[in-house]
């Protein structure tokens, strides 16, 4: 579908209603905005632009508005900042937002709230000041705790900051917070790893992601292996820090929820992240944010003086849709709801959904992953077995459509 397509009132109004009625449906906003751009992410992200924030800040609160008066009111159940580095936002510049989306949008009274944030940068009070804007939830971006991985990784902060961000975060109220570590730098060791996975374990956070270190084309980190100046963690060795990461935090009682995270307790995973992995609905809001909402995907424009302008001038800042067909809403379904250990795919919500029988439609790949002890039902569930968790890509890779 192309963009012109989507100035009819009658197709913009069919393509935010949501297809799944009572479903958990989420917002994100994108906060495009970074100190300094770290040489291995490749988001959306611009840095030495925060002069722009003012403006920014104004037309998210301008799309809001533009997205209201087009599709109507929207219930929601979780809001998610993300970037970017949402945490360079004042308070009361969040404040404001969220302000404006219980305003204009239906939003759960319990609604999961969470901000990214980079722990350096958090003091004289910030912390604080997002929790009364009406943040519950915050994600740290820790990384590591080794100072050469951090250098390596082209972090700011020292490892000394992260533990201070946390203890102000738990004065400021927070009871929920999320932290990331990456594993597989290069350079990075056993004993490397051993300490950050003690410090984790120690600091007792709520939620943990830990993400395998991936090179994507376009970052300086991918030019750097192409030219041999770092060398990337092989992959046997990748798998290893993986499984220490399993065999420890389960053995000390916490929950491995989805391939990437965990959870202290039950009740404690990431409700936002969960309507991803769920193939489910939400808003994306900001420049650069995707959406996905019965059926349709779709993007806004990625230059945030772009974005900004576009929305000053009266127009929703769409870059592209498109209908998702039946075999890739499939394939997604499989490949994502694969990443929930515990819940796996649900044959029944699955015919539910698609109405297609999941036994029929990929009898071939799920009787050769079985075969090769990737996948495994439970009840009416197909789950990854452990030996599938740790290929978890190339079990996914099996449902892509042809």
């Amino acid at each position: 579908m192309n963009r012109s397509s989507l100035t009819n009132p009658t197709t913009r109004q069919h393509l935010l209603a949501p297809s799944a009625p009572g479903a958990p449906f989420g917002i994100y906003l994108h906060i495009p905005f970074c100190a300094r751009i770290c040489p291995y992410c490749d988001f959306n992200r611009y840095a030495h632009q925060e002069p722009l924030i003012p403006a920014y800040v104004d037309a998210l609160i301008g799309e809001i508005a533009l997205t209201r008066a087009a599709y109507g009111p929207l219930r929601a159940e979780t809001i998610f900042f993300g970037g970017g580095t949402p945490s360079l936002l004042e308070p009361e510049q969040v404040a404001r937002i969220i302000e404006v989306l219980r305003r204009e949008f239906e939003l759960d009274p319990a609604a999961e709230v969470t901000l990214e944030a980079n722990p350096e940068r958090l003091g004289d009070g910030k912390l604080a000041g997002f929790r009364a804007a009406g943040i519950n939830r915050i994600s740290l971006g820790v990384q590591t705790q080794q100072a050469h991985g951090l250098r390596i990784l082209g972090r700011a902060h020292k490892p000394e900051v992260p533990e201070r961000a946390l203890r102000e975060a738990r004065v400021a109220g927070f009871d929920n917070i999320s932290l990331d570590f990456i594993f597989g730098w290069p350079g990075q060791t056993v004993d490397d790893w051993q300490r950050d996975l003690d410090t984790m374990l120690a600091w007792q956070p709520e939620h943990l992601s830990l993400y395998s270190l991936i090179v994507e084309p376009g970052t300086p980190y991918h030019e750097a292996v192409r030219t041999g100046k770092l060398v990337p963690v092989d992959d046997d060795t990748t798998a290893d820090l993986y499984e220490m990461a399993i065999d420890q935090l389960g053995a000390a009682g916490w929950q491995q929820y989805e391939v990437s995270n965990w959870a202290r307790e039950a009740g404690l995973e990431s409700r936002h992240n969960a309507i991803y992995w769920r193939n489910g609905e939400y808003l994306g809001l900001g420049a650069g944010a995707h959406g996905h909402i019965s059926g349709v995907r779709a993007s806004k424009l990625r230059l945030p003086a772009k974005y900004i302008a576009e929305v000053n001038a009266g127009r929703l800042p769409l870059d592209m849709s498109e209908t998702i067909d039946a075999p890739t809403a499939m394939a997604e379904t499989m490949m994502l709801g694969l990443r929930l250990l515990q819940d796996g795919v649900s044959a029944t919500a699955f015919a539910a959904r698609h109405g297609r029988d999941l036994r029929d439609v990929y009898a071939s790949q799920i009787a050769a992953l079985e075969e090769l002890d990737l996948l495994h039902w439970h009840g009416d569930r197909l789950k990854l077995t452990h030996r599938g968790l740790l290929l978890a890509n190339d079990v996914a890779e099996r449902f892509l459509p042809e």
